[in-house]
């Protein structure tokens, strides 16, 4: 089985679990603290890969670092899945939870990519022109890209909207490689 489609069955389980116990938010900050544990420390990853450390080894491991931040729901979740030895799809399953929650709540990201940070009236004005055009709950993050030298790039799931600086130097480039004096006979 893929790791994709294993870590999405796993959040749909999770996401069906939070539904019927009425904690979908705890779950939602759970998984949010389980990703970024697992993006920060490449360690603990590496360790929940490992086939040489034993089962009860990285247990206990788990449960030290998470038991005393997550759920009870969560910290069974994370029992459960390292009894069946898919405790390396944890970041993965943390993952899709997040986006399976997004969905389930009609929440779209919206990525605006500066060559510098922007300030909170650029954003406000970025989530007004998004609400526009007719999505509501809309959550925005920001990437920093330097070479864009100006401008920004918004992206609102798969459409983008690019006002940025490079993509009118690379259009004038193209310009301005036409040869623009053959004749056409």
């Amino acid at each position: 089985m893929k790791a994709t489609r294993l870590t999405s069955r796993y959040a749909k389980s999770l996401l069906s679990l939070s539904i019927e116990q009425n904690s979908l938010d705890k779950l939602l900050s759970d998984m949010n603290y389980i990703k970024n544990i697992c993006s920060e420390h490449k360690d603990l990853v590496l360790l929940l890969k490992s086939p040489v450390v034993k089962t009860d080894k990285k247990l206990s491991i788990l449960s030290e670092i998470f038991s005393s931040f997550v759920s009870e729901i969560t910290m069974t979740f994370i029992n459960i899945i390292t009894f069946k030895k898919r405790e390396k799809y944890l970041e993965g399953i943390a993952e899709s939870f997040i986006s399976l929650y997004k969905i389930h709540n009609n929440i779209e990201t919206v990525t605006l990519t500066t060559s510098h940070p922007v300030d909170e009236k650029t954003k406000c004005e970025v989530l007004d022109f998004v609400k526009k055009n007719g999505q509501q709950n809309v959550e925005i993050t920001q990437e920093i890209d330097e070479e864009l030298l100006g401008g920004m790039i918004i992206r609102i799931g798969d459409k983008q909207l690019d006002a940025s600086v490079s993509r009118d130097i690379k259009k004038l480039k193209k310009l301005f490689n036409k040869n623009l004096y053959i004749k056409d006979f």
